[in-house]
């Protein structure tokens, strides 16, 4: 098998150039352990690097409703038929990566900290943090450096291609200069069990909450209490949106695409309340921190893709918003290129401190 080296500077640069896919892949589970050093990280077989181009007019799913030809899932939940779309496009993921990076809720960290610090080592005498829907690896990039200690990383999504680039993207250090290692592993994340998080120091997610439904989360807390393990779990949607010039028809569009979350039993605005419950019952502190994005004129490509996407939803919610929306659109879109529009798009940050099991490490 033919090896490509890149290094950790090399890797952090192509967050603004997602590689091409390397290929179809089998749809059977997998598991590839990639090891950072200072030599850089050595990882399977792919293509040249390469941007992906994107229509500027185009709605990129996981922005909205709207999917097209070539488009990878990353977040696929469930075993899902033909008719089932991409959740999140790896182009959004890269556009939303700054925001949510400056939005979670550092104040969070401190009782996590606490907590890990009080844990039992896991896999080489450090941390073992399972990311759950880990796409590109945005949340490994913003906590692992924010945390002490050796920690080993296992990374869970369905789209191999961004396994892949999640790993060899994948910091080297902790916050102690401490070594960070990734393993991946493809699979149906709603599916989880204490047994697949023995050992787990921690579960992380982002933006995953919302996208589950009332029984995956119960799966979830229960799993995560199983292993005795805390979980942090940031930027659900809240179903709120700030705008520095209000209209008459934001409340209609934030209802409709609130309703549109909703769709298939899948929680939308209402996943941190289950969460919180399903969390509680199964005897966890939990503690929930706001983390809006904040999205001014430096933003304006993810502000213009968002509203795309945001409008999007709710016109496909309630078609007869359509009309009016079509010119709410064009106005909201022109001022984001002007540099007069701030929106403030709520979510919320979810730390659950599970109570220590002997299972947990």
């Amino acid at each position: 098998m033919r090896k490509t080296t890149a290094t950790p500077a090399d890797m952090a640069r192509r967050v603004g150039a997602i590689p091409t896919q390397p290929g179809p892949k089998e749809t059977s589970p997998m598991t590839e352990t990639v090891t950072l050093t200072d030599g850089g990280a050595s990882v399977g077989e792919t293509g040249p690097d390469a941007v992906i181009e994107t229509d500027p007019d185009a709605v990129i799913a996981g922005a909205g409703p709207v999917t097209r030809p070539g488009e990878r899932p990353t977040v696929r939940l469930r075993e899902a038929g033909p008719e089932d779309q991409p959740r999140y496009a790896p182009e959004w993921l890269q556009l939303r990566e700054p925001a949510d990076a400056a939005a979670r809720a550092v104040d969070l960290l401190d009782p996590l900290r606490i907590r890990l610090a009080n844990l039992p080592s896991g896999r080489g005498g450090g941390l073992a943090v399972h990311d759950l829907g880990c796409g590109t690896g945005s949340m490994g990039r913003w906590l692992a450096p924010r945390l002490d200690g050796g920690q080993h990383w296992i990374l869970h999504d369905r789209d191999p291609y961004l396994l892949h680039f999640a790993a060899v993207a994948s910091p080297r250090a902790a916050a102690d200069g401490s070594r960070v290692t990734v393993e991946t592993r493809r699979g149906d994340v709603a599916r989880l069990t204490p047994d697949a998080l023995t050992g787990a120091s921690l579960v992380t997610a982002s933006a995953l909450l919302d996208v589950l439904t009332r029984e995956e989360i119960e799966t979830l807390a229960a799993a995560c209490a199983g292993a005795g393990c805390p979980a942090l779990l940031t930027l659900s949607v809240a179903g709120r949106v700030d705008f520095s010039a209000p209209d008459p028809l934001d409340e209609e569009l934030a209802a409709a695409f609130n309703d549109h979350q909703r769709h298939g039993g899948l929680l939308g605005p209402d996943a941190v309340g289950v969460a919180c419950e399903a969390f509680a019952d199964h005897g966890a502190t939990v503690k929930v921190h706001p983390s809006p994005w904040r999205l001014g004129p430096e933003h304006a490509a993810l502000t213009a893709q968002w509203l795309r996407g945001w409008v999007g939803a709710a016109v496909e919610q309630r078609p007869e918003l359509a009309e009016r929306a079509e010119g709410y659109l064009a106005a909201r879109l022109t001022a984001c290129q002007q540099g007069e529009l701030r929106v403030t798009v709520h979510h919320s940050d979810l730390l659950a401190l599970a109570r220590p099991t002997g299972r947990a490490r």
